[in-house]
């Protein structure tokens, strides 16, 4: 009868000792033929993927189970391999050969090079993301609100997600320790406000400083090497920087756009150094980034920042504009060789707006800053007056994010830039064409498709 006892006590506890999942799970950028699934849980288990085809679910394989550690935070990146083509595939996640959650999808990209037009797609953008933690906040009013914009992102069912910088908010608590940042990461990774847009679609990250550091942090924060390991951890990108140049910066494609994602921290000088010498993003890491758009041949090619690229004043935010001499080397750069289809991507400063740099006989350089998701918003009318905003672009005092539709037949391909507000309200709508970017159809190099016959 005792042995009895404690086979029904054993019995019924194992399941609550269960590991669950507790975040996840997200999707990195796919490429034709693979992806990477992120996902954490709250308890050590051996994680697999089962997945198929939504057209073909008799072609159900398994991922080779891996394990959820703890001195990893039970976070894991499952790579799924020989995948096909422009194809939409369904998976569930198994937890020591038992599903845990829902049937959830990825995609994969479509083979479309030499073959048909590229696909429209959508890609959306934001940043300052503050998930609010009572006994650690700042006494007063909660900065983080609305965090019903994360589902309104969700229901746009967009093919990418950008994460623009700040997507999580460091405190005084965190930043001294591993043991600290690994709490606010695990902490506003797993708000149950997130995780229907984690699931949907595909996501990928810079980081600012809010992510990196304290506030304002650069190249001397002390445990930046622990601020990258996590930054590895949570976001499933597709690579952090190179081996003889570390930092969080990458690129990956998408369709006919490609996106180029900077480090504006690791690298980062203060602002007060000598203007001649200081640095944004470092001199290996521009090196990188000039060649790969060289070798790009990506119509519309998306450079990413956590801070302002082309404002031309500090006076209100952080900006490239206090490192003139890396700043304007770059700006040079792209004269000089004439590369097509550049637009800026940023974060950071608590109001979205499209910021526009004229260049004689050239393109005009756009540079698009989407903030804030959920932290605070500040009303600042000095900034409605600024020759390089373009106007009626400006808002300010409201939580939003970003949408950049990609479309149209490669004649007339054009970017629609669209501002949406926490209510679902759109502020306001731009667009660009591959024309009026420099990259006219047929391209001069790699076209896309044969010429039409008359």
């Amino acid at each position: 009868m005792r042995m009895l006892t404690l086979f029904l006590v054993l019995f019924v506890a194992v399941p609550s000792l269960a590991a669950r999942l507790v975040s996840g799970p997200m999707a990195g950028p796919s490429d034709h033929r693979s992806v990477t699934l992120w996902l954490q849980a709250d308890g050590a288990a051996r994680v697999a993927v089962e997945y198929w085809p939504l057209e073909a679910p008799a072609e159900r394989r398994r991922s080779a189970p891996q394990p959820l550690r703890a001195d990893e935070q039970f976070v894991a990146q499952l790579r799924l391999s020989s995948l096909k083509p422009g194809s939409r595939y369904a998976y569930r996640v198994l937890f020591d050969g038992r599903t845990v959650g829902d049937v959830w999808q990825f995609a994969t990209q479509a083979l479309w090079q030499w073959r048909r037009q590229s696909p429209d797609f959508t890609v959306l953008a934001g940043s300052c993301a503050f998930g609010n933690e009572p006994e650690f906040d700042r006494p007063g009013r909660p900065y983080g609100d609305r965090d019903d914009i994360f589902d309104r992102m969700a229901a746009e069912q967009a093919d990418l997600m950008l994460w623009l910088g700040d997507n999580i908010y460091l405190r005084e608590v965190d930043w001294g320790s591993l043991e600290g940042m690994e709490h606010r990461w695990a902490y506003v990774r797993r708000q149950p406000a997130l995780q229907k847009l984690l699931r949907t679609g595909a996501h990928a990250a810079i980081w600012d400083d809010h992510d990196f550091g304290p506030d304002n942090a650069n190249r001397s924060h002390p445990l930046k090497h622990h601020a990258l390991a996590l930054q590895r951890r949570y976001w499933p990108n597709p690579s952090f920087g190179l081996p003889e140049a570390p930092g969080a910066f990458t690129s990956f494609s998408l369709n006919d756009a490609e996106f180029f994602l900077l480090d504006n921290r690791w690298y980062l000088d203060h602002p007060k150094l000598p203007a001649a010498d200081r640095q944004m993003f470092g001199a290996e890491q521009m090196r990188w980034l000039k060649n790969a758009l060289l070798n790009s041949t990506a119509r519309f090619k998306l450079i990413a920042g956590g801070s302002q690229m082309l404002n031309g004043t500090s006076r209100f935010s952080d900006s490239w504009a206090d490192y003139p001499a890396e700043r304007e080397d770059f700006l040079r750069f792209l004269r000089e060789t004439g590369i097509g289809g550049v637009v800026f991507l940023s974060g950071d400063v608590h109001r979205s707006e499209l910021i526009r740099l004229e260049r004689e006989g050239l393109y005009a350089l756009h540079d698009l800053s989407c903030s804030p998701l959920t932290s605070g918003t500040h009303v600042n009318e000095s900034l409605r007056e600024r020759p390089q905003l373009v106007p009626g672009t400006l808002v300010m005092g409201q939580r939003n994010y970003c949408r950049l539709r990609f479309e149209g037949m490669p004649e007339e391909r054009r970017l629609v830039l669209q501002v949406i507000n926490a209510d679902g309200q759109l502020q306001w709508t731009h667009t660009l064409s591959a024309a009026q970017l420099g990259a006219p159809w047929p391209m001069p190099r790699h076209p896309t498709l044969p010429r039409p016959q008359p």
